[in-house]
């Protein structure tokens, strides 16, 4: 099960990373980037690396059960692929904020697009003030590396919970 884990998760894990690449000019314009496209891009692009999961667990299943897996493993399959691909998302985000000047405006520009969503909604200026003060806070702890480590990873690692969750109601098979 090992090498088969490692094996779709390091997959999913690079799919996941060239995608995040990849579709940076679609969400970039002028050097500021589209936020909601921006967060859309980045949680199709999860999607489709993270269906390494549906085919990892179905390989198991086919190749190393005879054909049979129950929910409890097919889903224990499904996390520790999730596991490999997250370690991989976490530790491409990591070079790539720390390595790119237009990552490292992600915050700033973040907060902007947070404070104008907030004026769209009708907020009052007290309200704006709060959130500017509660985020900029916030944006304080992510410069501590094991901060920004936990955010990224709880990014991704729900959506690779609930694809193993999908998989494994999909792919039990008792004898």
């Amino acid at each position: 099960m090992r090498k088969l884990v490692l094996t779709f998760g390091i997959i999913a894990g690079i799919i996941n990373t060239i995608l995040m690449r990849s579709f940076q000019p679609l969400y970039m314009q002028d050097g500021q980037m589209d936020m909601g496209k921006g967060e859309l891009l980045g949680y199709i692009s999860m999607i489709v690396a993270l269906s390494m999961i549906f085919f990892g667990v179905k390989s198991y299943r086919d190749k190393h059960q005879e054909g049979i897996i129950s929910f409890g493993k097919a889903f224990k399959v499904g996390f520790f692929i999730t596991l490999v691909a997250s370690v991989i998302y976490v530790t491409g985000w990591m070079i790539y904020y720390n390595t790119d000047e237009t990552a490292q405006q992600f915050p700033e520009q973040y907060l902007e697009y947070m404070i104008d969503e907030l004026k769209a909604e009708g907020a009052s200026e007290e309200k704006i003030a709060e959130e500017r003060a509660e985020f900029q806070s916030q944006m304080e702890l992510y410069k501590i590396h094991a901060v920004m480590i936990a955010a990224t990873f709880m990014e991704i690692l729900p959506v690779g919970l609930i694809i193993s969750l999908f998989s494994a109601l999909i792919l039990k098979r008792k004898e």
